[in-house]
């Protein structure tokens, strides 16, 4: 068995400590663990591995020529000029998600979930391209799926034949998209995928745009097809652009409907429009997220893999400056993270599985203010990125 000692850090709460690694996981961590042959921290600070909860690898344009993103009106029109874009990139998908998990690594992140696309015209390619790249990746980073109708579930007839063939296939999660905005059959829609989960055993993740009270009345949907479906803490609500158009006395009620059902919440936090308050709802006790969503594709070309830099956005939206808020933006790129996707076996303790990242930082603050390069990846105990 491989037992390494890593000396000299500094975890999140500013404690100097060493962290002894055995058989991939974490054996001890605190002051004092250290050992005549201990890796030099070098005062390092050390967090958990980044997760990146909410990403479409399938999508990537990373390393393909330079593709300017468009200013449409409606997300109809976004999803159009995808499909025609994606349809003229002679690159394979499993490429392209190649370059950008490459990146995402050497960033300090060891843990993806990704959305795979799956409509009528291209059938399952999306999902047999992932299944390669979670193949050729799996002793570097683990990848987690969700079958996503991008094109819309009923509204596009043949899609939820094929969600119902990618989780039979070994996909984790069942997609859904804007059930009344983009499907028109908000129960319809609701009904299909929480009866799949359920009967395969899958996760839900349901990427909901609309916005106001139309958004907001779709998450207390949601909420009751949780309740009744049994699937507590395994549901997740990707943008919820509507909890931060609404009154502080409706968020509240919701915000704690979603903590007791145990339903994650996952914000990009664009600069565009409302998103849910963290802050707030993380007072309430629900799990809420920070992902990238897209990086370098057919809607925008921003994005650069590195879940500090999401924090860093997170903060920036919100705001905070302080050191709490600072490891708070931190959390929801990692623990939180982790929480909300499921994720076992995580974070810096003993028994957790030694994945882990050595910043060149003084704190949690200098670290997302900075983002410094040359960062030290370790996994499974080892150091795979330095």
């Amino acid at each position: 068995m491989t037992v390494t000692t890593y000396s000299n850090l500094i975890d999140p709460d500013g404690q100097a400590i060493g962290i002894r690694c055995a058989g991939g996981v974490i054996e001890a961590v605190g002051p004092g663990v250290d050992a005549l042959d201990a890796v030099d921290g070098e005062g390092r600070l050390v967090v958990p591995a980044f997760v990146e909860p909410h990403i479409h690898l399938d999508k990537i344009l990373w390393g393909e020529p330079w593709q300017p993103g468009p200013r449409v009106a409606r997300l109809r029109d976004y999803i159009e000029n995808e499909r025609k874009v994606l349809a003229a990139v002679p690159t394979p998908p499993e490429v392209r998600a190649g370059r950008i998990l490459t990146e995402m690594l050497r960033h300090g992140t060891t843990a993806v979930r990704s959305h795979i696309d799956v409509a009528p015209d291209m059938g399952l390619s999306h999902v047999e391209a992932m299944f390669r790249v979670r193949e050729e990746w799996r002793d570097r980073v683990d990848l987690k799926f969700v079958a996503f109708p991008q094109q819309g579930l009923l509204s596009r007839p043949g899609t939820a034949e094929l969600i119902r063939a990618a989780i039979d296939m070994g996909v984790e999660t069942v997609g859904g998209l804007d059930p009344a905005g983009i499907d028109g059959d908000p129960d319809g829609q609701l009904r299909f995928v929480f009866d799949l989960a359920v009967e395969k055993g899958a996760g839900v993740d349901i990427h909901l745009h609309d916005t106001g009270d139309l958004g907001a009345w779709q998450v207390e949907r949601i909420a009751d097809y949780a309740e009744a479906s049994g699937l507590t803490g395994r549901v997740m609500i990707s943008h919820a652009y509507c909890l931060g158009m609404i009154s502080e006395r409706r968020l509240d009620a919701i915000g704690r409907r979603l903590a007791d059902l145990k339903i994650s919440l996952m914000t990009s936090a664009p600069a565009d429009i409302a998103v849910p308050p963290v802050e707030r709802l993380t007072e309430l006790g629900v799990t809420i997220c920070c992902g990238s969503d897209g990086i370098r594709d057919s809607w925008s070309p921003l994005g650069n893999g590195d879940m500090l830099e999401r924090a860093f956005l997170t903060a920036y939206r919100f705001d905070w400056n302080r050191d709490e808020d600072f490891r708070r933006a931190l959390s929801c790129a990692t623990d939180v993270a982790a929480r909300a996707i499921g994720l076992e076996n995580y974070g810096l303790h003993a028994g957790a599985r030694a994945d882990f990242v050595m910043i060149e930082a003084v704190n949690v603050g200098d670290a997302i203010c900075r983002r410094p390069a040359g960062r030290r990846v370790v996994r499974c105990g080892t150091i795979i990125s330095a």
